[in-house]
């Protein structure tokens, strides 16, 4: 069987042996129904679930039809490209093969994400902090960026969510072990998402001054009492301020 590999994060690309699988450009539901289940891929799914979810507004019928020939455009491109049983089809369900062996980044993230699951990030191995940082580079992007589809929203918010959480543990190893440069990339990055996330402008704050960069600490703090105005309509928390001062003097 030849190689299969999916991205999800960021644009949508399903490659054979490294190159483009042909067949998912002719229509956006045959994208959108091979993305649903490869999300989802660890229980079957009901087809009238699946019509109902990918055409809202057709009829019963015509929903169920439309999933038959977005089924068979699917399956058909998978053959075509030689990748094996990808789908268990059956009359009243469908399913990703759970005995595929493929490659796929979201499957990829969330194995390392749980792995890590319940140890704070100070608490690390230098091991787990270096899968860790593999996973959190897979992030190349929000979930299937330019599908704004409910479905799709939640599972793009559930995973930016762990990605963030995963960021902070790798700033929290970092701090412990005195890399606090690479902390501060970890940090940056978070706020690139969530710049009114006051416990990593704090982290960023300790990062700075331990760096023997007392100034840019200083900085910090203005940018957080930014964005928290601007995003929250609040002041800093005391904690925060507390630790400026403490700096500052």
């Amino acid at each position: 069987m030849r190689d299969l590999h999916v991205t999800l994060f960021g644009k949508f690309c399903v490659s054979v042996d490294e190159d483009p699988l042909a067949g998912l450009d002719a229509s956006g539901k045959v994208q959108q129904l091979f993305g649903y289940l490869l999300l989802h891929r660890e229980r079957p799914h009901p087809r009238e679930a699946l019509a109902s979810l990918l055409w809202e507004s057709g009829s019963t019928a015509q929903s169920r039809k439309s999933l038959r020939q977005t089924l068979w455009q699917l399956q058909s491109a998978l053959d075509v490209a030689g990748c094996g049983a990808v789908l268990h089809v059956e009359p009243d369900w469908v399913q990703i093969n759970p005995g595929l062996d493929f490659w796929l980044d979201v499957a990829v993230f969330e194995r390392v994400a749980l792995s890590a699951q319940g140890i704070r990030g100070r608490d690390l191995s230098p091991a787990q902090a270096a899968q860790l940082a593999e996973a959190a580079r897979l992030y190349q992007g929000h979930l299937l960026e330019g599908w704004y589809q409910d479905w799709c929203l939640l599972e793009r918010e559930r995973l930016q969510h762990i990605y963030l959480d995963l960021l902070d543990k790798l700033m929290a190893f970092c701090e412990a072990e005195a890399r606090y440069e690479n902390g501060v990339r970890y940090g940056q990055a978070i706020l690139r998402h969530d710049r009114a996330r006051e416990r990593t402008h704090r982290r960023l704050m300790r990062l700075y001054y331990r760096a023997g960069n007392r100034s840019e600490a200083l900085r910090q703090y203005e940018r957080c009492a930014a964005a928290l105005a601007e995003e929250l309509g609040v002041a800093p928390a005391r904690s925060t301020t507390a630790l400026y001062d403490a700096i500052r003097d």
